[in-house]
């Protein structure tokens, strides 16, 4: 009877992976636990405790609107700033993220509104104060439900004490930044125009614009000559019909027009067309003719050396009556097409060639550069539309009381009446139009009574507030760096920064008006004592307060003596709430300048640019010394989502699909430099990735199941030379990951862990560990290096992943032996570490490409079905090469190490190929002239029933082979 041991007994006596640490993550149910567990153990309090008295890391939260739930693009933003918190507080760097919410504006307004509305309550019968309430209220709701969607994702902060801009502090803070600007000299009111929304009835900031097609009326309107200053100018045209043709495609400004603005060096020509004599830029008559009375123009073909050339020309150049600069026409009189008053023919620099007649219909009401004209002329800035986009009652019976845009083909049936349409009515052109982002309705250009701060006012000796902003962009950091160039293209051409806005719900603008004279009383003393009382009740104690216990009671009028005031009822732009953070948030609670401000590209005109105008208006300086944008999110095409194209990705079905850590994944996987593309199809290809991470997190802590690392771990010198090449390759991973979340560029992130995880580890180091993980002596110095190593791959890779990977970071560490600390966010980042010693890794990129090429001979021999599993076959190598590093010097100094490398049972070396050897190509690794050749051959020997290698040295009657009694022994 044979005392071999039975199959059972060898089965027990095989290391086999054990671990609780589940194959799937059922992510959706884990989730949840784990957010509870760090709540629990306060892991993020603990976290600021361990690196306090350390420099700090700043990183400013720019405050997401609080109105509805979450979109796909507030994850990435928030998992963007998640994953810097993370690894700043992991390397060190306390972080205290302090998540903020905007709270005030138009769209809480609104929505309130709506409410009302729902709730037959009419707006009108609320007091401003129930009204304010009610805002907060609504505000208050919705930053409770965006709180608790962004700690779903998973998303570190100091969500106990948030900042809002409805807080009465920040509020205050927000008045004192007022007052330091009317301090400087930096407010001023004026009639002006600005983005004007006929919905919602409100000035709108540079940020609140957004572009897109619009089709317009295209009008060449002609506007006769007055008076007799031309025929004394240019004589050849006295007892002509002069008339100088604009073009326009919003006649509704029509009826505000008081000049004709001229380029002075542009040369005008006057042509003959029919019974007129029309003016316009020389360099655009055949184009205007074209547009107007084609017939005028002939196609005339030049004859060059690169070939034939066609071009328009005129029929009869003799129409040509005269020519003039635009300095000859200045302050030449013209009749209104339709209303009973003339204007003037004035010069103005933004006069172009680009498009229309070179002549520019001028209203100072509806433009920026026709408002700068008319105050370099001293022209009236007129504007005859009200704040709901009707005509007041100085444009005449026929317009007066229509909205403006249903006015333009009653303006145009008006210049048809009195023969001043040159062109064909129903002509239109589609072109780029600024459109509200809330209403998404078209936008226009209205001169009313606002509070400023100027761009080109003096601010430091000779230097102005625009130059001196400028100067600070140049000493921030742009990530990506053409971030730079962009908000000093939009600071460079930005009108002076309209503050005010007409609604309700917001932080006032404390100015009183004196009753006598309506002069304004800017008073940065009166400011700080509304802040004081606004610290203690609110913005609204501004509206319930009488204004003189602001102003004094023996204060006078300085215009005019008067003692009776009545308060200014502008709210305070909401980019100006925001901007104010750094003062109100990061002054008291942490520092200024932030080292980090992250958003999206949108930003460089939105709360980069605004947030810089205060802090450099108030502060001399920039408010963060960095700044980062990313992209849009868009659909899986490329598309931009809407509801309506029913493209969108709702965070929260994602994460009841997927679960939370594929969202980051997402995040952490995109190259957020760009547009973001977001689909199903993409999640489904994240979620492999993440499985390939799992998989190999799982394989690791399977096999340390009986590892205790303060006892068991083998030195790193005493380590075999494949695990010292894996520990090398895990620094080098160090390296690399923690050089991309310093530069942001979190995708390497992500890129490097995968590839190191699927091809490194998975394809390679675990494959061939298997045999000594699995039969080699359990507490033999093979088993345990290679445990040593696992150990210490899972310890580093862990927090390597945490700012990424929070959730299965956290899971993977409460299942590692000998963890150094209870949560993985409190184990300190890695260093890189045990670097591969000279010639390591050249010796092993060698190996591992003979390993490649001989595991095809190997896939070819299995399909033929000469073996079935690799470990039937013995593979006979021959090589040759030019001497020294030669393929058969390195593959004979390693040959007891290659079967384990194949994973074969025995390699042989021959001095001659057979005719069956496979000849492989490996110049690649081992250069020109290097050959290999493989033959592949049944394994000598038996079975061992425990290793499963062929070995001749297996015992009969069942015993197994001399590796396995050496383990067994």
């Amino acid at each position: 009877m044979s005392d071999a041991p039975s199959r059972k007994d060898l089965d027990a006596t095989v290391h086999l992976p054990r671990t609780e640490f589940p194959m799937k993550g059922n992510l959706a149910q884990l989730e949840p636990r784990l957010l509870a567990w760090w709540a629990e153990r306060g892991v993020w309090k603990r976290l600021l405790e361990k690196n306090a008295g350390r420099e700090p890391f700043v990183l400013a939260d720019g405050p997401p609107y609080a109105n509805g739930h979450l979109h796909a693009g507030h994850a990435l933003n928030k998992v963007l700033k998640d994953i810097v918190v993370k690894y700043r507080n992991l390397s060190g760097r306390p972080c205290d993220f302090i998540p903020g919410w905007d709270t005030h504006g138009l769209p809480i307004e609104q929505a309130v509104e709506k409410r009302l509305k729902e709730q037959k309550l009419d707006k009108r019968t609320l007091s401003r104060d129930a009204l304010l309430e009610r805002c907060r209220e609504y505000a208050l709701e919705f930053v409770d439900i965006q709180k608790a969607e962004f700690q779903r994702l998973g998303v570190f902060g100091s969500w106990d004490a948030p900042y809002k801009t409805l807080d009465f502090t920040y509020e205050a803070r927000e008045l004192r930044e007022l007052a330091t600007f009317a301090r400087r000299g930096m407010l001023y009111r004026r009639k002006k125009p600005v983005a004007w929304c006929l919905q919602d009835q409100t000035a709108l900031a540079e940020a609140e614009v957004e572009y897109a097609e619009h089709t317009s009326p295209s009008v060449y309107v002609a506007f006769d000559a007055a008076g007799a200053s031309l025929g004394e100018r240019l004589p050849q045209l006295r007892g002509q019909r002069v008339s100088f043709v604009i073009w326009t495609t919003t006649p509704w400004t029509l009826p505000a027009n008081l000049a004709i603005a001229v380029n002075p060096a542009f040369e005008y020509v006057f042509y003959r067309l029919e019974d007129r004599v029309l003016c316009v830029a020389k360099d655009l008559l055949a184009k205007v003719l074209a547009e107007v009375k084609s017939d005028e123009l002939a196609v005339k073909h030049v004859q060059l050396p690169t070939g034939e050339v066609s071009s328009p020309a005129l029929v009869d150049p003799s129409r040509i009556l005269a020519y003039a600069t635009g300095e000859d026409l200045e302050h030449v009189t013209y009749q209104h097409p339709f209303h009973e008053r003339q204007g003037r023919v004035l010069l103005g620099g933004h006069v172009t060639l680009d498009a229309g007649t070179g002549l520019v219909h001028t209203a100072p009401g509806h433009g920026q550069e026709d408002y700068e004209v008319g105050l370099a002329y001293g022209l009236d800035i007129y504007n005859p539309v009200r704040a709901d986009g009707r005509y007041d009652d100085t444009v005449g019976e026929v317009l007066a009381g229509r909205r403006v845009f249903e006015a333009n083909p009653v303006v145009l049936d008006l210049l048809v009446q009195r023969g001043a349409l040159l062109n064909d009515k129903a002509d239109t052109v589609t072109h780029s139009y600024p459109h509200c982002w809330r209403c998404h309705q078209p936008v226009i250009q209205s001169a009313t009574y606002q509070w400023f701060i100027p761009m080109d006012a003096p601010f430091h000796g000779t230097q102005t507030f625009r130059q001196a902003v400028l100067e600070q962009v140049d000493k921030v950091r742009w990530v990506p760096a053409w971030g730079q160039s962009r908000i000093r293209g939009m600071l460079e051409g930005r009108p002076d920064w309209c503050i005010s806005r007409q609604r309700s719900w917001g932080v006032p603008l404390p100015i009183a008006y004196c009753d006598g004279c309506d002069d304004a009383v800017v008073s940065p003393e009166v400011m700080e004592r509304v802040a004081a009382a606004v610290e203690k009740e609110g913005a609204g104690v501004w509206y319930r307060t009488p204004v003189k216990d602001f102003l004094g009671e023996d204060f006078r009028c300085p215009r005019c003596g008067k003692e009776d005031f009545h308060r200014e009822t502008d709210i305070l732009d909401v980019w100006f709430d925001s901007a104010c953070m750094a003062s109100a948030v990061l002054e008291p609670r942490q520092r200024v300048p932030a080292d980090l401000f992250l958003e999206g590209s949108d930003q460089h005109r939105g709360w980069f640019h605004s947030s810089l105008l205060v802090s450099v208006g108030t502060r001399d300086v920039a408010p963060y010394k960095a700044c980062l944008t990313h992209g849009f999110v868009v659909d899986g095409h490329g598309e931009k989502m809407s509801k309506s194209r029913g493209n969108t990705v709702a965070p929260d079905k994602v994460i009841q699909q997927y679960g939370a850590e594929v969202l980051r994944l997402w995040v952490a996987a995109s190259d957020y430099r760009n547009d973001v593309r977001l689909s199903d199809a993409i999640l489904k290809g994240l979620s492999e990735g993440y499985r390939k991470i799992r998989n190999t997190l799982r394989y690791a802590l399977g096999n340390l199941h009986d590892f205790d690392p303060a006892k068991d771990a083998v030195p790193a010198q005493a380590l075999a030379p494949l695990d010292q090449w894996a520990r090398g390759r895990l620094s080098q991973v160090v390296a690399r990951v923690r050089q991309a979340y310093e530069d942001y560029e979190f995708h390497l992130v992500y890129a490097t862990v995968v590839d190191f995880c699927a091809n490194d580890l998975s394809a390679v180091y675990f494959d061939i560990l298997k045999d000594r993980l699995y039969t080699a002596k359990a507490d033999g110095p093979a088993r345990r290096g290679a445990q040593t190593v696992l150990h210490e791959v899972v310890t580093v890779l862990l927090p390597l992943l945490a700012p990424v990977m929070s959730f299965t970071a956290e899971e993977a560490w409460q299942h590692l032996p000998g963890r150094t600390s209870e949560s993985v966010f409190l184990a300190g980042f890695p260093e890189p570490k045990g670097a591969m010693a000279p010639g390591l890794a050249e010796r092993y990129a060698k190996l591992f490409a003979v390993r490649g090429a001989v595991q095809g001979v190997l896939e070819v021999a299995r399909r033929d079905k000469r073996i079935g599993a690799s470990l039937e076959a013995r593979v006979v190598l021959t090589a040759d090469g030019p001497p020294g590093g030669s393929v058969k010097e390195l593959l004979q100094a390693h040959l007891l190490e290659l079967p384990g490398l194949f994973i074969v049972s025995q390699v042989e070396w021959a001095d001659a190929a057979s005719d069956a050897a496979t000849a492989l190509d490996v110049s690649q690794a081992f250069g020109d002239g290097a050959s290999l050749a493989v033959e592949v051959l049944p394994a000598k020997g038996t079975k061992c029933p425990r290793c499963w290698v062929y070995s001749e040295g297996v015992e009969a009657g069942g015993g197994v082979c001399p590796k396995c009694r050496e383990a067994l022994g």
